[in-house]
């Protein structure tokens, strides 16, 4: 059996490790990565790539940046030779970035069956442009591989076969269950470099409507700048929200503004921080299944299972909110980790059992 995973993000690359050591330990199985480049940070991709021990790519894209249409045309263009030199039996594709959708669109108009790592997440608004992938993605793959109930739920609900959904649990866990040990290694060595001697909150944000809209970004600068009279705030901080952000954030004894960390290091920042600021969906996770307390700068998330089973909250774009919450959550401090079903670091070997099976 050929499968060909695309990755086109670095999120997508914690999704891919796990199930390729999963296939890479049944016999007959024959595995080529894809990376798009739709995160085009050429260290920082290498970094998350080395830590998860994935191969050199069988090919990367090298598509960059670009709007939406232009993102997913450039990874079209480029894959389908790809795909008709390999000849695979399953293209696998995770996540909800435009290259997800690309590679789904253009391997079913070769006839290939495609399985989708991650599917049925729904938050309901579409105006994330993730949301539409997720749904397109989600009505032209062959297999959907859930990661909750309220996914299958969703599926359901758009007239989805159940031949077609498979709940095998949410494989990002599943890296952070194996690199877990090695991530809190670093720790005492980051822990000195960026004097965290108490409590902390850590801070990532990337998604557009919090970043690049000046008044939203305004709104969280002053929350966070509030914050570090009282406690350290640290926030790794991609190049390009560092450049948008201008004057709205200024650095402060206490409010230190990083550079992008990788996988590792920020795992062992997120599993000792006090509470996590963040509007990533994985990042909403892995705070459910380590106990942190997080909150979710959006009004909607996909992953509603880590607000009702987990530790996530979601809050406004607002300086007071931003405030209260994590002021709350700072003397709540942390739980007792509520791990949801099938969260236990194997669903990358049930969705290699589904895909030889099938």
């Amino acid at each position: 059996m050929r499968i060909l995973h695309v990755a086109g993000a670095r999120p997508n690359y914690m999704k891919v490790a796990p199930l390729m050591r999963a296939l890479a330990a049944r016999d007959g199985v024959e595995q080529f990565l894809v990376d798009t480049g739709q995160h085009y940070d050429h260290a920082l991709s290498e970094i998350f790539r080395d830590e998860l021990a994935l191969p050199e790519p069988y090919a990367r894209l090298g598509v960059g940046s670009g709007t939406h249409a232009e993102q997913t045309a450039d990874v079209m263009r480029r894959l389908e030779p790809v795909i008709v030199d390999v000849r695979p039996d399953w293209v696998v594709v995770p996540g909800d970035v435009n290259s997800t959708l690309a590679a789904a669109l253009t391997a079913v108009k070769l006839g290939v069956p495609v399985a989708h790592v991650e599917a049925g997440l729904r938050s309901g608004d579409r105006a994330m442009p993730e949301e539409i992938n997720r749904i397109v993605v989600d009505r032209i793959a062959d297999l959907l591989l859930t990661p909750s109930p309220d996914a299958d739920e969703n599926l359901r609900a758009e007239g989805v076969d159940d031949d077609r959904i498979h709940r095998v649990g949410n494989v990002m866990i599943d890296s952070l269950v194996a690199l877990l040990p090695r991530a809190q290694q670093r720790y005492p060595a980051l822990r000195e470099l960026h004097d965290l001697d108490g409590p902390f909150v850590l801070v990532t944000l990337h998604r557009p409507t919090n970043v690049d809209e000046p008044e939203s970004f305004q709104e969280i600068g002053s929350a966070l700048e509030a914050l570090a009279e009282h406690v350290d705030v640290v926030f790794p901080m991609h190049p390009r929200t560092r450049a948008r952000s201008g004057a709205a954030l200024r650095a402060s004894p206490r409010l230190r503004i990083l550079e992008p960390l990788g996988y590792l290091d920020f795992l062992a920042l997120e599993t000792h921080a006090s509470v996590v600021l963040t509007d990533s969906g994985g990042v909403q996770e892995e705070t459910t299944w380590l106990g942190v307390p997080c909150l979710t700068v959006r009004t909607t998330t996909e992953r509603p299972i880590t607000v009702t089973e987990g530790t996530n909250a979601l809050v406004a774009a607002d300086t007071a909110l931003l405030v209260a919450g994590v002021t709350a959550a700072l003397a709540r401090g942390s739980t007792a980790a509520r791990t949801p079903e099938l969260w236990d670091g194997h669903a990358a070997e049930r969705i290699a059992s589904v895909l030889l099976e099938r």
